[in-house]
């Protein structure tokens, strides 16, 4: 599971049927790869108010060819169930979650604070 952390003074993510905005707090990109696992979508620690977008184009490989590919993404229906337990583990936290629509084209607005931009990626519940 890879996730891009971008703190935020305010995010906006809107698609055809949603439409969520949040203050101060983070963006989370956050990719699903074919060997993500529950345990990698456990959450240790955060604060601040989330916006959180499924982006399987995380997991893009442009090794050969004109385009990317992406066999390294888990199927929609596996990525789904695992990025919405990851949500859950955040809002557990009670933290204020808000996310785009999974599988939908979103447009996305932001305004990066810092700018401070982290990666976090993690295989077998430990982070990379």
């Amino acid at each position: 599971m890879k996730v891009v952390l971008q703190k935020v003074s305010q995010a906006k993510v809107t698609s055809e049927n949603t439409q969520n905005e949040i203050k101060q707090g983070f963006l989370l990109l956050v990719g699903v790869g074919q060997e993500s696992t529950y345990a990698d979508a456990d959450v240790h620690q955060v604060g601040g108010e989330i916006l959180s977008i499924s982006q399987f184009t995380i997991y893009a490989s442009v090794k050969k060819g004109n385009r990317p590919g992406f066999t390294n993404a888990k199927s929609p229906d596996e990525a789904l169930k695992i990025y919405e337990y990851f949500n859950e583990q955040l809002a557990s936290y009670n933290i204020n979650v808000k996310t785009g629509e999974f599988g939908a084209h979103m447009d996305v607005s932001l305004i990066n604070d810092g700018p401070i931009t982290i990666i976090f990626e993690s295989k077998d519940g430990n982070i990379q």
